[in-house]
């Protein structure tokens, strides 16, 4: 089963557009935004998304009346962080800011998604969980934006560049 990771999409639309392209072209069966959505419409444009979309809001998602309708109103469900799940036998952990990270609890074997820092970030813990970041995907450089797919089961990264 394989997750696809998004953070800080900043309503840059033609971007999210093409997240929604390699998303669906990789068949991912969910999608997992790590904040910073900002504006509705920028669910709007993931709205074609042929799979589940969940995630917590950023420090830049100020518009929540609209978001949180929006989000309703596509079936997506957006929380305040931390969002907790378990999903094909693994423990998963959505926050926006890495720093909330260490004040919580994680199982070896635990997923931890962030984002906020815009950086790429893979790493793996003491304690056995993996934390991970996709990175830039609101930038204006083609081919230095980032998505993530995670394969659950054999608990890989992989980055895609666009």
């Amino acid at each position: 089963m394989r997750i696809g990771v998004v953070s800080d999409t900043h309503n840059h639309l033609r971007n999210v557009a093409r997240i929604v392209e390699l998303f669906n072209a990789a068949g991912v069966s969910r999608v997992v935004h790590t904040g910073d959505i900002t504006q509705a419409k920028t669910l709007h444009a993931l709205s074609p998304l042929i799979c589940p979309v969940v995630g917590v809001y950023g420090n830049n998602d100020q518009e929540r009346p609209s978001l949180d309708e929006t989000a309703e109103q596509l079936g997506f469900r957006l929380v305040d962080p931390p969002l907790r799940f378990r999903w094909h036998e693994r423990d998963i952990v959505v926050v926006h800011d890495p720093r909330d990270l260490a004040r919580l609890e994680l199982r070896s074997g635990t997923l931890a998604l962030h984002g906020h820092t815009h950086r790429t970030s893979e790493q793996w813990q003491q304690d056995g969980t993996l934390h991970f970041n996709p990175g830039e995907c609101a930038g204006m450089l083609e081919g230095r934006n980032a998505i993530g797919i995670v394969d659950l089961a054999r608990f890989e990264v992989e980055l895609i560049h666009f």
